[in-house]
């Protein structure tokens, strides 16, 4: 398996068609395996995906640096994307604060550097929109990095088209990073269109809706007790759990029709809605990789792509995205 090459945006950027998300090997998603993570992301570029994701947030930094010594031998395979925005402290995990502010960009983008050992990202999001600080001051310090050499690409993260234009008249914006999956899909209203007519490639985080869509998890009792799922996402919580995973069922009922799993055909359907859309399903475990990867050669036709939006109709999917409070924090 050779996993093929896209254009990300119209900068520039090449990436593979599918990428790796790297935010659950090091927090929220169970127990760390730092082993197990590292032989993942290196078995990922040996399937050539390139296209790695972390963020300073994820681990408070921990995931960065796993990343960073697992690639330092690979480095020219890897287009690497991380993230700031979003400030966390070790001795207080549970606080987050969002700064955008041109100072914290520079020191922020030093600071990843620095744990991952690399002398340059390749492609840099503001992981949140800091309502406090103009997308316009904050997306001019983002251009200083690129003129200094430290980023070569520019991307935003859940921000509103709004947000988006303001951005991409400071520095082209090559990708904007947001959820998109079978079960949810409110990106399709306004936000995919605003990227395409501005030439900004899409990239799905959670395309597999936080693993629900693979039909691994049944019940909450499959979650460990240290998976933050059902503490920060509604959708797995209480009542909601049970009403949604109806629609998993369905799912599942048609990938055992067609002889594949359900998470790679939820896979296949994001794939399906265009070669400017490149998921990044994320895993700490070289099995659920490998099942990624196949995905990408599952060509589903515009009647299997109905078949599966009418299984999973959006006014019966249960619960917000996030909690009430997580929400506040998403540019709209």
């Amino acid at each position: 398996m050779s996993m093929e090459k896209v254009k990300l945006g119209s900068q520039g950027a090449i990436v593979s068609r599918m990428g790796l998300g790297c935010m659950g090997m090091s927090e929220f998603y169970g127990e760390r395996n730092d082993e197990e993570s590292s032989a993942t992301i290196l078995r990922a570029l040996d399937l050539g995906i390139n296209f790695l994701d972390t963020a300073d947030a994820y681990g408070i930094g921990d995931n960065e640096e796993l990343v960073g010594r697992t690639i330092r031998g690979r480095r020219d395979e890897v287009f690497l994307a991380t993230k700031f925005a979003n400030i966390r402290k070790k001795e207080d995990p549970s606080s987050w604060a969002i700064s955008g502010k041109p100072e914290y960009v520079k020191a922020a983008c030093d600071a990843s550097l620095k744990r991952l050992g690399l002398d340059h990202i390749d492609l840099y999001y503001q992981h949140r929109v800091d309502p406090q600080t103009p997308i316009e001051d904050t997306v001019g310090a983002m251009a200083e990095l690129v003129k200094a050499g430290k980023v070569k690409y520019l991307g935003l993260s859940e921000a509103s088209p709004k947000t988006i234009r303001r951005a991409h008249k400071v520095h082209p914006i090559t990708a904007l990073q947001t959820e998109y999956s079978l079960w949810e899909r409110h990106v399709e209203a306004a936000i995919l269109p605003t990227v395409r007519e501005l030439g900004i490639g899409f990239v799905p985080y959670s395309p597999l809706g936080r693993g629900f869509l693979t039909g691994t998890i049944t019940k909450p009792s499959d979650l460990q007790s240290s998976d933050f799922r059902a503490q920060r996402y509604p959708r797995f919580a209480g009542e909601n759990f049970d009403k949604n995973q109806v629609l998993v069922q369905r799912v599942r009922a048609i990938a055992e029709r067609t002889g594949v799993k359900p998470g790679q055909l939820a896979l296949a359907w994001v794939l399906a809605k265009g070669e400017d859309v490149v998921p990044i399903p994320g895993t700490k475990r070289r099995k659920y990789l490998e099942e990624n990867a196949a995905a990408a050669a599952i060509k589903l036709t515009p009647e299997e792509v109905a078949e599966l939006e009418a299984a999973v109709p959006q006014n019966e999917i249960v619960g917000d995205r996030y909690t009430e409070a997580s929400m506040k924090t998403i540019d709209r």
